[in-house]
């Protein structure tokens, strides 16, 4: 199994439409963290958005907004890691509102979002009339859409560490294939043959494999 690592490639605001990047090489992620405020019906709900790709960080995300804001009475929060289209964890809590009215909308905004490795924690401050369940599920999913719609991103690009062992005399040509693919940190030994080490971008790895085998060049992983 490959080991991948990520690189940051570009950083832009929050797009109207969804990008076409296969989700799998490279997706978008909070590039800052952002509060949004909502008011409805005296209950003002504080969305704090930001980076977040495990759950000890999760936790102490929420740590840090209950500290911010310790006499709100609810500190509702949703999470997703991972490509967004391919989350391996997501979570959500309603933190006291009835259930179903806050946690899941929440999460169901970041689901319909082509951003990754995000959590929101919404805090309420109960304003004194009660919004109903109805109520609740559009004021915690407004207040999570609001909070994206200020969130200033940037594109997680998925590379993979190889070795390409080469003859002396086609070093030159790998380094083409290498620097034309976006190659980073390429690096050589000099012994019996030349290993060229490489960060490569994952949706250039394809083409290099067959590119190397086309001149019975091996690719090893690091």
């Amino acid at each position: 199994m490959r080991n991948y690592t990520y690189t940051y490639t570009s950083t832009k605001h929050w797009p109207d439409k969804m990008t076409s990047a296969s989700p799998a090489s490279s997706y978008n992620i909070p590039a800052s963290s952002v509060e949004s405020i909502y008011e409805i019906k005296k209950s003002r709900f504080i969305s704090r958005t930001g980076y977040i790709t495990n759950k000890g960080d999760a936790k102490a995300f929420l740590a840090q907004a209950k500290k911010d804001y310790p006499d709100a009475r609810h500190h509702c929060w949703a999470y997703q890691f991972g490509p967004p289209h391919s989350p391996h964890s997501a979570a959500m809590s309603d933190a006291g509102e009835p259930s179903g009215t806050a946690g899941k909308p929440i999460l169901n905004v970041l689901q319909h979002k082509d951003i990754g490795d995000i959590m929101v924690v919404v805090i309420r401050y109960f304003g004194g009339i009660k919004l109903g369940a109805g109520g609740l599920v559009r004021a915690y999913s407004h207040a999570a859409q609001l909070a994206i719609e200020n969130l200033t991103i940037e594109n997680r690009t998925a590379t993979t560490s190889i070795i390409i062992e080469c003859d002396f005399s086609q070093e030159q040509t790998v380094r083409h294939w290498l620097n034309k693919s976006n190659g980073q940190n390429i690096q050589a030994n000099y012994q019996q043959k030349v290993d060229l080490s490489v960060e490569l971008p994952l949706d250039q790895l394809s083409s290099i494999e067959l590119q190397c085998k086309a001149l019975g060049i091996n690719i090893r992983e690091i």
